[in-house]
């Protein structure tokens, strides 16, 4: 019912910006939060920002002042525009959606991940 589509990955220098973008399609209700998480290898899946209905947004503080989130609630989009990117940003980055879905209760929906590679 409900598919995540990321764009907007992949190999960028050191200080470079990538915009990743999110759409989700399907039968969805309402969306009660967006977020970007991220999972190097070997390491555990982290938030990197969410951005919730009403407009608050939160930073891992790793990113704090070189990333942000934002939404088009009209084409169920989320965007991650990241800025001045380090090689520790490398990763796999995953779209989430916490929304509700026509007959179902709210639950999180994820994409299917898209890589960002940062050279130095």
């Amino acid at each position: 019912q409900v598919q995540l589509v990321e764009s907007g990955g992949g190999l960028v220098q050191a200080g470079g910006s990538l915009r990743l973008s999110c759409a989700a399609s399907g039968s969805i209700f309402s969306i009660n939060a967006m977020g970007w998480y991220r999972q190097a290898p070997g390491k555990q899946r982290e938030l990197v920002a969410a951005i919730t209905s009403g407009g608050s947004t939160n930073y891992a503080d790793s990113v704090k002042g070189r990333f942000t989130i934002s939404r088009d609630n009209a084409k169920n989009t989320v965007y991650l525009q990241m800025n001045s990117l380090k090689p520790e940003d490398t990763a796999v980055y995953y779209c989430s959606f916490r929304a509700v879905v026509a007959g179902t209760p709210e639950y999180d929906y994820w994409g299917q991940g898209t890589q960002v590679t940062v050279s130095s």
